[in-house]
């Protein structure tokens, strides 16, 4: 019988036999297998801290994750660095850090977090070929709760590389977050500006604390896209607008489906040394300009992005110079937006680096089809900055700054289209 029919079987049996019956029938409610594994995945599991950790065991690896109930899962390598993958439907992450649960010298290091809603994940960078020994969830029949152990040997690398990539289920693919259904855009409607929150779910970004490069942006692009609505002359459309994994080929997706006149990409890094402050933007370039734009693009060049225009069905050479062709326009409103910021932020009364102008090679850049800017807001290693980026107070020069830098920038490229027509 279906554990639904059989609870309302039961619970019309306990009117009939009085309360001692009713209490002997809830005992053997609570002790049927079948029911037992229906509430076994209800709800999120959440991860007990404390108690769970990655550790160094004998030549090899070994991870304990103790949730409060068990949950599918799937654990596999990967290549190319190698790592290990484990994926759950789903995990509750709060409390967790890297630092708390990463024990082991032989792992680089550790992410975790939402893929996508009702998906987690986590990543465990390993410091060499380490292949999957075992795996198996344990479950406490007496509280319920599971612990999910995975130990890891080592490998030579031919046979890691053999026995390493996702294994097949189709139940298992996660594809990323649909693009938000729009509007197609209007011809002459408002400037569409596209706000993407750097980071977001298994990517959390720079860390400092409790602090997460990911949160801190989602809240400051949270209130710029609220500002920019209420302006009336430009409608905002969020990449993110909750703590989830965007992969950048989607962010770009998004902007594309929004019909996007500019992209805003926010970001706060953190450094070794805390004498970095101040916001400072990017544009794009061919090759780093300084050691500062060489780590924006080791930190931000992720390799999954769909770069400048649809061009599926184009060979290399027509979608080369269809992109190059399309740069020559952005490209310079890009150079006109990012100065227009630097301005915007200044008349503002928001915090400046000393080198408030950069460029990089920065794939979330690297659109053809329309200018697009990267804004280092600060930098979460400078407690001044972390002062002012951790309340709605210290982030609204920056969101006035940013508002008033697009209407002038606006203002400006419609002047100059005005004299191209004439």
């Amino acid at each position: 019988m279906p554990g639904a029919a059989l609870v309302t079987a039961l619970a019309a049996r306990a009117r009939r036999v009085g309360l001692l019956g009713a209490l002997l029938l809830l005992l053997l409610c609570a002790n049927l297998p079948g029911l037992a594994r229906a509430q076994e995945f209800a709800g999120l599991a959440r991860l007990d801290v404390a108690a769970s950790g990655i550790y160094d065991d004998a030549a090899g690896l070994q991870v304990m994750l103790y949730l409060s109930q068990p949950v599918p899962y799937r654990a596999y390598t990967l290549d190319g660095p190698p790592r290990l993958v484990l994926d759950f439907r789903e995990v509750d992450w709060r409390g967790a850090t890297p630092v708390a649960l990463l024990a082991a010298t032989r792992a680089s290091g550790l992410r975790f977090g939402t893929i996508r809603p009702g998906w987690s994940r986590m990543v465990v960078d390993l410091a060499g070929p380490y292949a999957l020994a075992t795996a198996g969830l344990q479950v406490d029949v007496l509280t319920g709760t599971a612990l999910l152990e995975v130990r890891l040997a080592p490998v030579d690398l031919a046979e890691f590389i053999a026995r390493s990539g996702a294994p097949p289920g189709v139940e298992w693919e996660i594809e990323p977050p649909p693009a938000p259904a729009l509007p197609p855009p209007e011809a002459d409607g408002p400037l569409m500006v596209v706000v993407d929150p750097g980071h977001g779910g298994i990517d959390p970004g720079a860390i400092r604390d409790d602090l997460t490069e990911a949160g801190l942006m989602l809240a400051l692009g949270l209130e710029l896209a609220d500002a920019i609505n209420r302006s009336g002359t430009m409608r905002a459309v969020l990449t993110r607008d909750s703590d989830i994994f965007v992969p950048l080929a989607q962010r770009m997706t998004i902007a594309r489906a929004a019909g996007a006149d500019v992209f805003i990409s926010l970001h706060a890094d953190a450094l070794e040394t805390a004498q970095a402050h101040g916001a400072s933007v990017y544009t794009l370039s061919g090759a780093a300009a300084d050691q500062a734009s060489a780590r924006m693009a080791e930190r931000h060049e992720r390799g999954d992005l769909l770069a400048g225009l649809d061009l599926s069905g184009q060979d290399d050479t027509v979608a080369t110079v269809l992109m190059d062709l399309a740069r020559l326009e952005t490209a310079p409103q890009s150079l006109r937006l990012a100065d227009a910021v630097v301005a915007g932020l200044l008349g503002a009364g928001a915090d400046l680096n000393s080198h408030p102008r950069r460029e990089g090679p920065l794939a979330v850049l690297n659109a053809a089809d329309f200018p697009s800017v990267l804004i280092e807001v600060g930098f979460l290693s400078s407690d001044r900055d972390q002062v002012r980026l951790t309340s709605p107070e210290g982030r609204a020069p920056i969101v006035v700054g940013i508002l008033a830098a697009l209407q002038s920038w606006a203002a400006d490229e419609a002047a100059r289209a005005a004299l191209n027509r004439q």
